[in-house]
């Protein structure tokens, strides 16, 4: 920018400082200032919601990689255990079923195990999509703000209209984030 104009626009926000029609574009902007911090920090509390419902679902994961480790053990021992010759036949047919049972049993415990794996990572989904939401609308604020502030050096009230828009657009976007589920 030239010097002339960049000393036309310092001169111009010095007295849009005493020009008393302004006042309202500049608690318009202390409220979008408000509004963007509180966006601001939904959207980082959606983004530790996301993080912390994937970590859950990772242990989740683990957890039932565990249990399908344990499974394919006990299914081994039980078919060694049936096809092995011993001395004590019914012993071994025994700690065959022995083994089959403890397997069923990890079977129907890695079902609950993936069940809430399953709830886990639909909450990472829905958390991001909450942040998603959020963010979108910190930036039409962010706009919102300098659009805002352009008024204070041209006094064009056209400016202000835009900012409000932006604001406005800001807080509907951002409020869909407590629709998301």
């Amino acid at each position: 920018m030239p010097e002339v104009d960049i000393h036309e626009m310092q001169e111009r926000a010095e007295e849009a400082r005493h020009d008393p029609s302004l006042k309202p574009v500049s608690l318009s902007m202390a409220v979008f200032a408000v509004l963007l911090a509180v966006v601001s920090l939904l959207g980082h509390r959606a983004h530790t919601e996301q993080v912390l419902a994937q970590s859950k679902a990772s242990d989740q994961w683990a957890f039932y990689q565990a249990k399908s480790i344990r499974r394919h053990t006990y299914e081994i021992f039980a078919e060694l255990m049936s096809t092995a010759t011993t001395k004590d036949a019914a012993k071994a047919q025994q700690d065959s079923e022995k083994f089959t049972h403890q397997a069923e049993r990890y079977r129907e415990e890695q079902k609950e195990i993936e069940k809430e794996a399953r709830a886990l990572e639909h909450e990472v989904l829905v958390a991001g999509r909450k942040a998603n939401r959020f963010n979108l609308g910190e930036v039409f604020l962010e706009i919102a703000l300098v659009v805002t502030s352009i008024t204070l050096l041209t006094t064009r009230r056209s400016y202000w209209m835009m900012g409000m828009a932006f604001a406005a657009l800001g807080v509907i976007v951002a409020a869909t984030g407590f629709l998301v589920h």
